[in-house]
């Protein structure tokens, strides 16, 4: 079997082989600028890694499907900047910042369809099941997104359905990925949907763990500033928790912390936090995200898979979760 470095190399290797830029450039460069500035290409890399559970050979029939994933997922990277007025995306300028909304818009366009030009790379007597998983994904992936716009306007949103919401914009996708690297590997169809759900669990931990990570995090080795969804107001896990859980003064002071522009960051920042302490949400978060990580290793029991794919799956669970970073 592939080391986990070995996988991630695959996968660097294969994003830089791309051929993405051509005429007319201002259209198809900004494809190979959001290709190129990084990002932890969780996607692809869950996808080889499970497909190798199942075949030892990587070649290009699971490799352009993986790197499809990574396509697809910085396609909802640039429409989600766009949305948010971001200026910077992991470290850089947004495709929109740099160059302009109409050439964001299009080269966003254009990434969703390489996705599926990558996807058909599949062998042929897969190709339906695989273009069935993903075409559903891709629409459940925008519902999340409609959905996280929808919360914008407005503070009375429940846990659930927030939780309804990182599951259609982030957990279906890592789920997806699981599925497709089964599916293009050979596994039968239970331990393609159980590799499926599994993911998605993880996939949900992952979200609530990144949302922690924001607030409780350490800068030195979460690579960038603590507080920037506190900063932003962004309706994340923690925020959505707070609102729903405070009362009186409390409720008063958080959404006049919300509401209040001219507070300096560092200031906000710390009495957002001392009130998710105060209100128990930091030890909600780190029970939510242990809840679904163990629902993930319960799942695996009884499922079939031998020693080393536990091993592999295990440890994939724990990079997954259980991370600074």
């Amino acid at each position: 079997m592939y080391t986990s470095e070995e996988i991630n190399e695959i996968v660097e290797s294969g994003i830089r082989e791309l051929k993405l830029v051509k005429d007319p450039q201002e259209l198809y460069t900004p494809l190979d600028y959001m290709m190129s500035i990084g990002g932890k290409r969780l996607r692809p890399r869950i996808a080889l890694t499970v497909y190798n559970l199942f075949k030892d050979k990587i070649d290009e029939s699971i490799l352009y499907p993986a790197i499809a994933l990574e396509v697809f997922h910085g396609f909802t990277l640039i429409h989600d900047d766009i949305m948010d007025k971001a200026p910077l995306r992991r470290g850089h300028e947004t495709v929109h910042t740099k160059w302009n909304n109409n050439i964001a818009i299009l080269s966003g366009d254009v990434m969703c369809i390489k996705s599926f030009e990558y996807l058909v790379y599949t062998p042929k007597e897969k190709l339906k099941c695989v273009l069935d998983l993903f075409t559903r994904t891709a629409a459940e992936v925008c519902e999340g997104q409609q959905y996280d716009m929808n919360f914008e306007s407005g503070n009375e949103i429940s846990i659930e359905e927030y939780n309804r919401m990182i599951g259609l914009k982030t957990a279906v996708l890592i789920a997806c990925s699981a599925k497709l690297g089964a599916i293009i590997g050979g596994a039968d169809e239970q331990k393609a949907d159980t590799l499926y759900k599994l993911f998605y669990l993880l996939g949900m931990a992952f979200q609530i763990k990144d949302d922690y990570l924001d607030t409780f995090g350490d800068t030195s080795t979460f690579g960038k500033e603590i507080g920037g969804d506190i900063m932003n107001n962004k309706k994340t896990w923690l925020l959505i928790n707070a609102l729903n859980l405070a009362n009186g003064p409390e409720k008063s002071e958080l959404e006049g912390l919300l509401d209040d522009n001219r507070l300096p960051s560092a200031e906000k920042i710390e009495r957002v936090t001392a009130l998710y302490i105060k209100l128990g949400v930091k030890e909600r978060a780190e029970n939510a995200i242990e809840r679904y990580y163990q629902q993930a290793i319960d799942l695996l029991s009884g499922a079939g898979f031998d020693d080393v794919q536990m091993s592999v799956l295990g440890k994939i669970a724990r990079m997954l979760v259980l991370r600074s970073k």
